[in-house]
């Protein structure tokens, strides 16, 4: 049952990891703060910033949590384990979201309850103007497309996410937290997919930095992150073999909830 239908009002955690961003995180904070619903919460992870990221965040409002684990992946999953919402939304520190985004996100999971988690695309906010769109939407579709033969469903887009906190304590301990070079919205996808029902949700707009593609070694590090996200999930998570789960997964589905529930242990 949904949320409309029992009339309970569910609460949204934003969480954001940010390592010595202060200006785009003050940028991102203010946006947030001017949403159509606001958050319940906004959980900044500080991972060992030098800048003022952890004294922009507490001005404005935001709970500060402090991870000096190396890593966007154990950020990250500090911030869900310290989110105290039933819905979880993510986005990076040079986000900008749309003034809708929150009640966007929220209110598609409120809406549609056999789904866990959403995400949604994006827009260059910077770079040249005229390519904006067009590299966007190629950096993002090839994203989807190379990542979609591995997973076998779509994958999670960190910069534009929501999903339930019940989705994350299933997988919280089988995510590669503790592995810095890890793509971790990608791990994120490989273990929520698996039990869990991932959709994209097209009108969550979101804006985000051409900066990282300036840099070219920044640039062949994130491809990097990628494969190795990719082949360290092998052979649990070979192609073949994943997309066998699934077809099961779906099929149990069909016929209605197992009183048993498998889990990989990683």
């Amino acid at each position: 049952m949904t949320a409309a239908e029992t009339g309970t009002r569910t609460t949204v955690s934003v969480v954001i990891p940010v390592k010595d961003d202060d200006t785009e995180l003050r940028r991102c904070l203010r946006a947030l703060a001017l949403q159509t619903r606001l958050p319940d919460e906004i959980v900044v992870v500080d991972n060992g910033s030098t800048d003022s990221s952890a004294e922009v965040a507490r001005a404005a409002g935001a709970r500060v949590v402090r991870c000096d684990e190396r890593g966007i992946p154990a950020a990250s999953s500090c911030g869900y384990d310290a989110a105290r919402g039933d819905i979880i939304l993510r986005l990076d520190a040079d986000s900008l979201p749309s003034h809708t985004w929150v009640q966007t996100m929220s209110e598609a999971l409120e809406r549609q309850a056999d789904v866990s988690a959403f995400t949604g695309g994006a827009r260059f906010i910077d770079g040249p103007r005229r390519l904006r769109r067009p590299l966007a939407a190629l950096y993002l579709g090839a994203y989807a497309a190379v990542t979609f033969s591995a997973l076998g469903h779509l994958p999670l887009f960190g910069s534009n996410l929501a999903f339930r906190a019940s989705a994350w304590r299933d997988v919280r301990h089988e995510v590669h937290r503790h592995d810095p070079e890890v793509h971790d919205d990608l791990d994120l996808a490989f273990h929520l997919g698996l039990r869990h029902r991932i959709r994209y949700l097209p009108h969550a707009a979101m804006g985000i930095s051409m900066r990282p593609f300036g840099d070219r070694v920044g640039f062949r590090r994130r491809v990097w992150r990628g494969h190795h996200t990719v082949v360290i999930h092998w052979p649990e998570d070979f192609p073949p073999v994943r997309w066998q789960k699934l077809a099961l997964q779906r099929a149990l589905h069909r016929r209605g909830p197992s009183p048993t529930r498998s889990r990989s242990g990683r």
